[in-house]
């Protein structure tokens, strides 16, 4: 089964193509075919001025119009598209993903911070891992950041904070936005055994590779300290230089350490693992059981 999301970020649109195969006692697997990332950058009109511009609004359509075409190449038939932070604060947002299903066919629904976490825990990457240990899901996102707390074989909380990396380029984020993450971290995590963080986005992913931790490896909350100096002390063309970055990556990655350090220190987490997953995953995992759902509803009906 060939199945494929999109993701439309505050800083990037992601196409992700999957083909789910029955694994070992018939446990899916799911196998990444192919990962296209578009830098639309759509939180750099949206956090500033509410509204996403003609011409990014012309990109959005351009863009979903290749992704279109890369799904019919691959006969990719089944297909859940989302949009998230950005999407959710402009006031055009609506107008904006009409067209695009106008012009491209592709309905894109606007989720909540909340469905974000929530779709992002779909990954299920906690439940394969100790149950010794309790879980913090960090996805940080250029708008928001999402967390998902998973302790004793249970989902305990989920939460979302419009604190991401390009809100904290724009100085958008208040101390009173840091103080209450702050206090619902520490509140909400009190208590539970021994916190390991699970950290998704495509900035954490860049940092793990740049490690060259091997897989399954942790990284510490002292290694990603030593990259934010790092980082912080070197220009933006210096990053791109010397670690051979993006410049939609190299400006992003700075404050995207700032949010995982954060989370960590309040946690009490020490080392966070990166299986390199995010919302995109999530949703594959979401539509592979709404497809299947329906395949055995059609299997009863007619059988």
């Amino acid at each position: 089964m060939r199945l494929a999301a999109i993701d439309i970020g505050s800083n990037a649109a992601r196409l992700l193509i999957t083909d789910v195969i029955p694994g070992p006692q018939l446990i899916p697997e799911f196998i990444k075919v192919a990962l296209i990332r578009v830098p639309l950058r759509l939180g750099f009109d949206v956090f500033d001025k509410g509204v996403i511009s003609t011409a990014k609004a012309e990109k959005i359509i351009k863009t979903i119009k290749s992704y279109k075409l890369l799904l019919d190449v691959y006969e990719v038939k089944h297909l859940k598209a989302c949009a998230t932070s950005a999407m959710r604060d402009a006031v055009n947002a609506k107008e904006v993903l009409k067209k695009v299903k106008i012009e491209t066919g592709i309905n894109i629904s606007i989720i909540s911070g909340l469905e974000e976490a929530s779709f992002i825990y779909e990954n299920h990457i906690a439940e394969n891992m100790t149950s010794e240990e309790s879980y913090l899901y960090i996805d940080v996102g250029g708008g928001s950041t999402e967390l998902t707390f998973f302790s004793d074989g249970k989902l305990i909380f989920k939460e979302s904070f419009n604190i991401g990396t390009i809100r904290l380029l724009k100085n958008q984020v208040t101390e009173a936005a840091w103080d209450e993450m702050k206090e619902f971290i520490g509140k909400k995590t009190k208590g539970y055994h021994h916190v390991t963080a699970i950290g998704s986005g495509g900035n954490i992913n860049k940092i793990f590779s740049i490690s060259k931790r091997k897989e399954g490896k942790p990284l510490t909350l002292e290694q990603l300290r030593e990259y934010y100096k790092e980082f912080n002390n070197l220009s933006l063309a210096q990053r791109i230089s010397l670690y051979k970055l993006r410049e939609d990556r190299a400006d992003v990655i700075v404050p995207a350490l700032l949010i995982y350090i954060n989370i960590m220190r309040w946690a009490d987490a020490q080392e966070i693992f990166v299986p390199r997953i995010g919302l995109a995953d999530g949703l594959i995992h979401i539509l592979y059981e709404e497809v299947r759902l329906k395949e055995a509803q059609f299997d009863l009906f007619y059988f």
